[in-house]
């Protein structure tokens, strides 16, 4: 494509963001919630255009300069109001994998293929060394949320998981909430088995193909990490941060995408409920982290907030409330990678949405 193809269809992009702003006399710095979404392309929308503060959001970028964000990006009611670093470029999930997989249970759920109330042992699911019968009563739903009480060795487990995990038979499937990769690496397995179909290529189908991602490629952006202390490998997904704010905008209106409901709302508000307390103001939900009491990361927030969390500082917030989606990356495959901390995030969110319209 010529630079001058390219920037004519840049400043039509920008010319319809700027239209939903003025249509049927909408004031400016007000776009039309939940009705915009993105084609091929996000629609971009300047300060100018958006209401955002431009001054604001250049200390924002200082903040993340400084505490060593990769990329991160703003979008605001289907608009992107802010981008800084390669938000193109694909980086390791990290365990924001296990929130993609959330959304493809519940498609699944949705189409009645799977029953998450199904035990281990009416599915056939073990492990190596075997799995207890009582550690076999566990369900999906139960792994789901954590709470199998399954404390076998986990493929792709930092040392700090390994460390702090309970040991097996400690407590009885459904009563003990801990953040265990065993859980996460064998709903892949489930997933696998009962819809025959790899969870790599459902991500393809199911989300990247529909929300017409712009950075990914299958075969060079997923990967099975195995082990051999358990049988389940963790599935590693490389998706850009442009391309996770589609997800995020899915969420944030309640599983629809351009007329077409991709996941049910009953699926969108029953996985990102909170099931279990894990720290002050913080809950656990169907893989996704849940805001209690309106507040993520040291903001505070309208209503509902929940978040995809990742080793080494990647998020992904959705705010439904303000059809707000916020993204963070760090490249953690990179070498001497810097990690961003929650707290830090927390530092940056608090400079994003200080430059909101009215500062929110």
């Amino acid at each position: 494509m010529s630079k001058g193809s390219a920037f004519f269809r840049r400043l039509l992009a920008l010319a319809g963001a700027a239209a939903l702003l003025f249509a049927a006399g909408a004031p400016a710095g007000a776009l039309a919630q939940g009705t915009t979404f993105p084609g091929e392309t996000w629609a971009e929308a300047p300060p100018a255009a958006s209401g955002w503060s431009a001054e604001k959001l250049q200390a924002a970028d200082e903040t993340a300069r400084a505490i060593g964000t990769g990329a991160y990006l703003v979008v605001h009611r289907g608009v992107l109001v802010h981008a800084f670093g390669p938000v193109a470029q694909p980086m390791n999930l990290a365990s924001v994998r296990k929130s993609m997989l959330s959304v493809l249970y519940g498609i699944e759920v949705d189409r009645k293929k799977i029953d998450i109330d199904k035990t281990l042992a009416e599915l056939g699911i073990d492990d190596k060394g075997g799995l207890s019968d009582t550690e076999k009563q566990a369900t999906v739903r139960q792994l789901l949320q954590s709470r199998s009480g399954i404390y076998h060795p986990a493929a792709y487990e930092m040392a700090a998981m390994k460390a702090e995990r309970p040991y097996r038979g400690s407590h009885e499937p459904g009563t003990f909430w801990y953040y265990n990769n065993w859980d996460f690496n064998a709903l892949g397995t489930v997933f696998e088995k009962i819809t025959g179909s790899s969870v790599f290529a459902a991500l393809d189908r199911e989300l990247a193909r529909p929300l017409a991602f712009q950075d990914f490629i299958l075969s060079r952006d997923t990967r099975s990490v195995t082990e051999w202390a358990s049988s389940h490998a963790a599935y590693v997904m490389r998706i850009s941060a442009r391309d996770l704010a589609r997800v995020g905008l899915l969420m944030a209106r309640e599983g629809r995408w351009q007329g077409r409901q991709i996941v049910s709302k009953e699926w969108i508000a029953e996985s990102t409920r909170s099931y279990t307390a894990v720290a002050p103001g913080l809950g656990y939900g169907y893989l996704w982290w849940v805001g209690r009491d309106g507040w993520a990361f040291r903001q505070r927030f309208p209503g509902a907030v929940f978040s995809g969390r990742g080793n080494y500082g990647q998020f992904l917030l959705v705010d439904p409330v303000r059809d707000l989606v916020v993204v963070h990356r760090v490249e953690m495959d990179r070498l001497f990678a810097r990690e961003v901390s929650e707290a830090r995030f927390g530092d940056l969110l608090e400079k994003i949405l200080a430059a909101a319209p009215g500062g929110f």
